[in-house]
């Protein structure tokens, strides 16, 4: 008995260094992945939607506030806007557009070819987001 459980220890002791090895040679490997992964960038990086905030005043629209935009990207639209003059940059106290006394509007910011409401509200009694 003591001859069989020698033998049994024999033969399984070569194997956990072996398996050691292999298992530490996998974990580099992931880690070396996931920070080239990050080096080089794979991850893309997300366009963050710029903040804003606008007010009506008189009939027309004006930015009170937030990020600094480029007339470029922000389209006002909606059945509430007469006129849109959102053109070069846009910061507060900028007139935007000349507004309707009914109706929905929408400032739409796009870029990197996705487009978001970065405001709206009703000229019918509603109040701005």
């Amino acid at each position: 008995m003591n001859e069989t459980h020698k033998r049994f220890g024999e033969a399984t002791r070569g194997v956990s260094p072996v398996i050691g090895v292999v298992l530490m040679v996998a974990v580099v490997v992931i880690l070396a992945a996931v920070i080239g992964a990050f080096v080089l960038g794979l991850g893309g990086e997300q366009q963050t939607t710029p903040q804003a905030s606008f007010s009506v005043q008189d009939g027309t629209l004006v930015m009170s506030g937030g990020d600094t935009l480029d007339g470029e990207n922000i389209a006002v639209e909606g059945d509430g806007v007469a006129s849109s003059s959102a053109t070069g940059e846009i910061t507060a106290g900028t007139e935007v557009a000349e507004l309707s006394d009914t109706g929905a509007v929408r400032v739409i910011y796009t870029g990197d070819g996705q487009s978001s409401v970065i405001w709206r509200t009703s000229l019918d009694g509603g109040g701005g987001e």
